[in-house]
């Protein structure tokens, strides 16, 4: 990078909740200075034009620990700045290398991350924004995945809770974390109030939240009739009603949220010009399409092929060599909610593609587990998305297999194979 004419100085940045410390080395003399701007946009901005300023409108390169936020921001509406990552982990593990104690200082951070960007330029990668409307898309989907995993922690302690006190409930839905066991829960969070409930109210209750069938509603309600309680132990009791009530109300914001988030999702998703190719893939629907989006974004310039967005993911495996050992794993600095968006959507691919099905069973019958079968049909469905990524084009099935019949794919040999029970 020293010897990289494209830019009049590189610069390391050391980012932080109130202040953000900087190296600045200008590329012809290699001095170095300092200096600490506050996390404030009219700061970032100052800085940023001042060093326009100071070289001539030529490009800067500018180093950090992270790939979005407030910072990249407001850096990256500048033409001048050039802005590359670096992990934090790489920095981490530098830092205990230089420094045995481990003790962390911020201006030597910048030092150091500039240091990595000027000799190690292999280690970093280039930021590329995408535009608005891609920006504001992946932040949604990432929140609201946030909320999913709320959720799941939320109707954990929920389960357990009401193991101890009220095992009867988790057989009256479903799935705990949805509006109709929360309303339910509100109204009899212990077996005794449900017990002296009318049967025509629970009925009721169950017609009114969507529970279809006679038969399942008498069977819940008499499994309520008939039970008898765990416990009347008051000192158990009492703790146990004011946990689930709080877990419910908890429970019920973060449902309301999820589905915020989900309309909110769904506007800016249809309001994407790429919108139609994601939508087009196999069992992507209102969920996955606008991940898959966010995995992609709107810059394609940043993956030339299939293989670099393959291995920035981590789904292509990491091969390791030491004397006369070899050996394959799992790639596990990437992205995960990008990796996990397209892993799981390429299980979800296997109910609606014909050669999905047929590739993913083959995989089984070759003895592979569940999750390499699927992180190998998420590899192999990357090239075919980022063709019709660049291409611009939807996916179609029947114009896939007519490409695999002209090229003679020994897929087609799977697809017509009968199929067998997976090992």
């Amino acid at each position: 990078m020293s010897t990289d004419n494209r830019f009049a100085a590189i610069v390391g940045l050391d980012w932080a909740d109130k202040k953000h410390d900087v190296c600045v080395q200008s590329v012809p003399d290699g001095a170095r200075e300092f200096a600490v701007i506050e996390q404030r946009r009219e700061a970032l901005d100052e800085w940023a034009s001042a060093l326009r300023v100071r070289f001539g409108n030529r490009p800067v390169a500018v180093c950090v620990e992270l790939r979005k936020g407030p910072v990249i921001d407001a850096l990256s509406k500048y033409e001048h700045l050039v802005l590359f990552m670096v992990s934090p982990g790489l920095v981490a593990k530098i830092r205990r290398a230089l420094r045995p104690s481990g003790a962390k200082d911020d201006p030597s951070d910048a030092a150091l991350i500039l240091d990595i960007l000027e000799k190690h330029p292999e280690q970093v990668r280039r930021i590329d924004p995408d535009d608005p409307r891609t920006r504001q898309l992946t932040v949604l989907v990432e929140a609201r995945r946030d909320l999913v995993d709320q959720r799941v922690r939320l109707t954990n302690a929920l389960t357990s809770n009401l193991k101890g006190y009220f095992p009867q409930a988790l057989h009256c839905f479903d799935e705990l974390g949805s509006t109709l066991a929360c309303d339910f829960l509100r109204n009899w969070p212990s077996l005794g109030e449900a017990k002296r409930a009318r049967e025509t109210t629970l009925r009721t209750f169950f017609h009114r939240h969507g529970v279809r069938g006679e038969a399942r509603i008498d069977e819940r309600i008499g499994l309520l009739q008939r039970a008898l309680a765990l416990t009347s132990d008051a000192g158990v009791l009492l703790p146990a009603l004011m946990a689930t009530k709080i877990l419910v109300e908890q429970l019920r914001v973060v449902l309301a949220g999820i589905a915020r988030f989900e309309r909110a999702i769904e506007k800016a998703f249809k309001a994407h010009p790429d919108a139609a190719i994601l939508a087009s893939l196999p069992g992507a629907g209102p969920t996955f399409a606008p991940r898959l989006l966010a995995v992609f974004g709107s810059n394609r310039e940043r993956w030339p092929d299939a293989a670099s967005l393959q291995q920035y993911l981590g789904v292509a495996p990491v091969t390791e060599r030491s004397g006369n050992r070899r050996w394959v794993h799992w790639r596990w600095a990437c992205p995960k909610f990008l990796r996990q968006s397209v892993v799981e959507w390429a299980g979800m691919s296997v109910r609606y593609s014909v050669w999905a099905a047929a590739y993913y069973q083959d995989q089984r019958n070759r003895g592979k587990s569940h999750h390499i079968a699927v992180r190998a049909l998420a590899f192999k469905w990357l090239r075919i998305l980022h063709r019709c990524w660049m291409d611009r084009k939807p996916y179609d099935e029947a114009t896939y297999l007519k490409a695999l019949q002209k090229s003679g794919s020994p897929l087609l040999a799977l697809i017509a194979a009968p199929t067998a029970p997976a090992r």
